[in-house]
């Protein structure tokens, strides 16, 4: 059974915390491997390099967006294919465990599903979507409001 009280708090949890982690992977490729080598990168891959410039725009843009609870079902949704890229380009063939050398799918495969949970529960509490739609969406799902 969902709790109408405390769900709105799990689904802000949830919120920032893959906010947060977008923001810091940009970070990483931002002042750690820079702009430049992260570009590079992806070009080893066989990738464009230009698709390093619009990953990195997409997880500030997209982090930020998690953590304020702007569009968060899109966003959260629109994210997953960046992971999904992770998986089969880079840490799919380094096995499961994320551990592993070059890291495998354990952590991006979890990401994933932690997307689509946040999809799937919505803006939540604080968001700047409207506070009614979170209401609205336990509504639906027969959960009585407070």
């Amino acid at each position: 059974m969902i709790d109408a009280r405390t769900a709105p708090y799990a689904a802000l949890l949830l919120r920032i915390t893959l906010g947060g982690v977008f923001l810091a992977h940009a970070a990483l490729k931002i002042f750690l491997f820079t702009p430049a080598g992260t570009a590079k990168f992806f070009a080893s891959l066989g990738l464009p390099a230009g698709l390093a410039y619009v990953t990195m725009a997409a997880e500030i843009i997209g982090g930020i967006a998690l953590i304020v609870g702007f569009r968060t079902r899109i966003v959260a949704l629109a994210l997953t294919p960046i992971l999904l890229g992770a998986i089969v380009l880079v840490h799919g063939s380094a096995g499961f465990f994320f551990n592993n050398p070059n890291g495998g799918w354990e952590y991006p495969a979890f990401w994933i599903v932690a997307l689509v949970a946040q999809a799937l529960l919505g803006d939540g509490a604080y968001a700047l979507g409207s506070s009614r739609n979170s209401e609205v969406n336990l509504n639906l799902a027969g959960v009585p409001s407070r």
